[in-house]
């Protein structure tokens, strides 16, 4: 089988680990299928398009509606190494799979609105399939409605004018999209399981996702989640393209 890419792009060593080990985790896949890419560490290497099964993106403490005053060396670069290699993804229907970042990396690069309407704090949301969504193959075996965790202060209040939204809540209305058959963004976490997103708490308990007085609250709220079923979105993925 060819590996899936993984592109990833968090410096805190713990939580990159846990993102790489939940991907091989849900998707079902062994160690030497997933090759992973740090994007923060440095810059992006040629990839042969042809030589993976598929592309994952991870999420990101990054956020493409920061203005660009506000962004450092090291986000303009992931940016725009990632726009050019959507151009090629997309031109050529790649499979692709974005997570959270992805909404933003994605939707933006195929001329949708991403901004700050519709963020949500950490935990987890009811995401409910559109009529488009009960039908797409990314989401074969899902229930009508499903929890999810979240976490994110950017979404598109906007989606590109060519893509299929699959998923939505009652706070984000794209949960999930699609532009053409094969390139696929959730906003919602489908790698992620309760250990990850308490250890994502931890990490980012000052960054803003939640009011850090809160900390206690929100980490009762989630335990009392169930997720599961969510983690189909990256099962189906790969099986779906592993080749």
């Amino acid at each position: 089988m060819k590996p899936f890419l993984l592109l990833a792009t968090r410096a805190d060593e713990d939580v990159a680990a846990a993102e790489h080990a939940a991907v091989l985790r849900y998707g079902g896949l062994a160690e030497g299928d997933l090759v992973r890419v740090r994007l923060e560490r440095g810059p992006l290497p040629a990839v042969d398009l042809d030589a993976f099964s598929g592309i994952v993106v991870g999420g990101s403490p990054f956020c493409t509606s920061d203005p660009a005053e506000e962004k450092g060396p090291t986000q303009v670069r992931v940016e725009h190494e990632l726009a050019g290699l959507l151009d090629r993804v997309v031109e050529q229907d790649v499979p692709f799979l974005g997570a959270c970042y992805g909404v933003g990396t994605l939707g933006v690069h195929q001329g949708g609105v991403v901004d700050r309407t519709h963020g949500e704090p950490i935990g987890a949301v009811d995401v409910t399939l559109t009529d488009a969504g009960r039908a797409d193959p990314l989401l074969d075996g899902l229930p009508d409605t499903f929890q999810a965790f979240v976490g994110h202060k950017e979404a598109l209040s906007v989606p590109p004018p060519h893509a299929v939204v699959l998923a939505r809540s009652a706070t984000c209305p794209v949960q999930a999209f699609r532009v053409r058959e094969n390139c696929y963004a959730t906003q919602f976490h489908p790698e992620l399981d309760l250990d990850g997103i308490v250890q994502r708490v931890a990490a980012y308990r000052d960054d803003g996702y939640f009011p850090a007085a809160e900390h206690e609250r929100v980490l009762a709220d989630l335990r009392r989640s169930r997720v599961e079923v969510a983690h189909r979105v990256l099962r189906n993925f790969v099986e779906r393209y592993r080749r």
